[in-house]
Protein backbone atom coordinates (compact mmCIF):
# COMPACT_ATOMS: atom_id res chain seq x y z
CA UNK A 1 0.00 0.00 0.00
CA UNK A 2 1.14 3.34 -0.99
CA UNK A 3 0.96 5.60 2.58
CA UNK A 4 1.72 9.21 2.63
CA UNK A 5 3.06 10.41 6.29
CA UNK A 6 3.66 13.76 7.90
CA UNK A 7 4.42 14.69 11.43
CA UNK A 8 5.28 18.03 13.30
CA UNK A 9 8.31 18.85 15.91
CA UNK A 10 5.35 17.47 18.52
CA UNK A 11 5.37 13.62 16.31
CA UNK A 12 8.86 13.35 16.15
CA UNK A 13 10.06 10.85 17.00
CA UNK A 14 6.65 8.75 16.68
CA UNK A 15 6.93 9.27 12.81
CA UNK A 16 10.11 7.89 13.07
CA UNK A 17 8.66 4.78 14.24
CA UNK A 18 5.78 4.77 12.43
CA UNK A 19 7.43 4.59 9.39
CA UNK A 20 9.89 2.20 10.36
CA UNK A 21 7.07 -0.58 11.37
CA UNK A 22 5.65 0.49 7.89
CA UNK A 23 8.43 -0.07 5.90
CA UNK A 24 9.28 -2.83 7.59
CA UNK A 25 5.60 -4.33 6.39
CA UNK A 26 6.20 -3.61 3.02
CA UNK A 27 4.61 -0.46 2.03
CA UNK A 28 5.64 2.47 -0.33
CA UNK A 29 6.37 5.32 2.29
CA UNK A 30 5.87 9.09 0.64
CA UNK A 31 7.70 10.51 3.81
CA UNK A 32 7.37 14.21 4.18
CA UNK A 33 9.24 14.24 7.09
CA UNK A 34 9.81 15.77 9.97
CA UNK A 35 12.76 14.64 11.17
CA UNK A 36 14.00 17.33 13.12
CA UNK A 37 12.11 17.58 16.70
CA UNK A 38 13.95 20.41 17.96
CA UNK A 39 13.14 23.02 14.81
CA UNK A 40 9.58 24.44 15.17
CA UNK A 41 7.14 23.89 12.30
CA UNK A 42 3.19 23.81 11.27
CA UNK A 43 1.01 20.60 11.15
CA UNK A 44 -1.11 22.28 8.38
CA UNK A 45 2.08 22.84 5.91
CA UNK A 46 2.49 18.53 6.78
CA UNK A 47 -1.53 18.10 6.20
CA UNK A 48 -1.75 19.40 2.80
CA UNK A 49 1.24 17.62 1.64
CA UNK A 50 -0.39 14.05 3.07
CA UNK A 51 -3.74 15.04 2.02
CA UNK A 52 -2.50 15.93 -1.53
CA UNK A 53 -0.80 12.95 -2.08
CA UNK A 54 -3.87 11.38 -1.33
CA UNK A 55 -5.81 13.80 -3.78
CA UNK A 56 -3.01 13.45 -6.55
CA UNK A 57 -3.57 9.51 -6.52
CA UNK A 58 -0.03 9.56 -5.49
CA UNK A 59 -0.78 7.86 -1.76
CA UNK A 60 -3.72 5.08 -0.95
CA UNK A 61 -3.86 6.48 2.53
CA UNK A 62 -2.28 9.41 4.62
CA UNK A 63 -1.18 9.51 8.40
CA UNK A 64 -0.28 12.32 10.38
CA UNK A 65 1.16 12.57 13.37
CA UNK A 66 1.77 16.17 15.57
CA UNK A 67 1.65 16.86 19.64
CA UNK A 68 -2.88 15.62 20.18
CA UNK A 69 -3.73 14.93 16.67
CA UNK A 70 -6.32 17.06 16.49
CA UNK A 71 -4.59 20.02 14.69
CA UNK A 72 -3.21 17.49 12.06
CA UNK A 73 -7.08 16.13 11.91
CA UNK A 74 -8.78 20.06 11.83
CA UNK A 75 -6.61 20.93 8.92
CA UNK A 76 -6.78 17.59 7.36
CA UNK A 77 -10.40 17.36 7.03
CA UNK A 78 -10.20 20.61 5.33
CA UNK A 79 -9.36 19.44 2.21
CA UNK A 80 -11.48 18.38 -0.61
CA UNK A 81 -11.89 14.31 -0.41
CA UNK A 82 -10.11 13.73 2.87
CA UNK A 83 -11.50 12.01 5.51
CA UNK A 84 -9.04 12.12 8.78
CA UNK A 85 -9.63 10.52 11.95
CA UNK A 86 -8.08 10.92 15.29
CA UNK A 87 -7.81 7.60 16.81
CA UNK A 88 -6.63 6.83 20.11
CA UNK A 89 -7.61 3.50 20.32
CA UNK A 90 -7.27 0.24 17.79
CA UNK A 91 -11.38 0.02 17.57
CA UNK A 92 -11.54 3.31 16.05
CA UNK A 93 -8.43 2.93 13.81
CA UNK A 94 -10.45 0.29 12.26
CA UNK A 95 -13.71 1.13 12.31
CA UNK A 96 -12.79 4.91 10.88
CA UNK A 97 -11.56 3.18 7.38
CA UNK A 98 -14.16 0.03 7.87
CA UNK A 99 -17.22 2.13 8.46
CA UNK A 100 -16.40 5.83 7.64
CA UNK A 101 -13.79 4.98 4.81
CA UNK A 102 -11.26 7.74 6.55
CA UNK A 103 -8.51 7.73 4.59
CA UNK A 104 -6.23 9.35 6.73
CA UNK A 105 -5.46 8.34 10.47
CA UNK A 106 -3.94 11.12 12.94
CA UNK A 107 -2.33 10.23 16.05
CA UNK A 108 -1.42 12.44 18.93
CA UNK A 109 2.49 11.73 20.07
CA UNK A 110 2.15 13.63 23.32
CA UNK A 111 -1.07 11.65 24.53
CA UNK A 112 -0.86 7.90 23.37
CA UNK A 113 2.20 5.79 23.57
CA UNK A 114 4.24 4.25 21.27
CA UNK A 115 3.15 0.32 21.30
CA UNK A 116 -0.65 1.76 21.29
CA UNK A 117 -0.02 4.23 18.37
CA UNK A 118 1.79 1.17 16.49
CA UNK A 119 -1.45 -1.37 16.94
CA UNK A 120 -3.66 1.31 15.81
CA UNK A 121 -1.82 2.15 12.86
CA UNK A 122 -1.54 -1.35 12.00
CA UNK A 123 -5.16 -1.45 12.24
CA UNK A 124 -5.84 0.96 10.73
CA UNK A 125 -3.84 -0.11 7.29
CA UNK A 126 -5.28 -3.07 7.38
CA UNK A 127 -9.12 -2.55 7.80
CA UNK A 128 -10.70 -1.87 4.50
CA UNK A 129 -14.27 0.11 3.57
CA UNK A 130 -16.87 -2.56 4.40
CA UNK A 131 -19.12 -0.78 1.21
CA UNK A 132 -22.10 -1.88 3.43
CA UNK A 133 -25.23 0.04 2.12
CA UNK A 134 -25.58 2.20 5.32
CA UNK A 135 -22.36 2.99 5.33
CA UNK A 136 -22.11 3.98 1.58
CA UNK A 137 -25.23 5.93 2.43
CA UNK A 138 -23.54 8.34 5.05
CA UNK A 139 -20.97 8.64 3.14
CA UNK A 140 -22.93 10.04 0.26
CA UNK A 141 -24.10 12.95 2.61
CA UNK A 142 -20.52 13.51 3.32
CA UNK A 143 -19.81 14.24 -0.05
CA UNK A 144 -22.88 16.28 -0.66
CA UNK A 145 -21.93 18.61 2.69
CA UNK A 146 -18.41 19.41 1.16
CA UNK A 147 -19.84 19.78 -2.45
CA UNK A 148 -22.22 22.39 -0.89
CA UNK A 149 -20.02 24.17 1.66
CA UNK A 150 -19.11 27.58 0.89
Amino acid sequence: MRIAIGADHGGYPLNEKVIKELDAAGHEILDFGTHVGSRPDDYPDYALKVGQAIQDNQADIGILICGSGVGASVAANKLKGIRAALCGDTYSGHQSREHDDCNVLCLGARVIGEELALEIVRAFVAARFTGEERHRRRLEKIVEIEKNEK
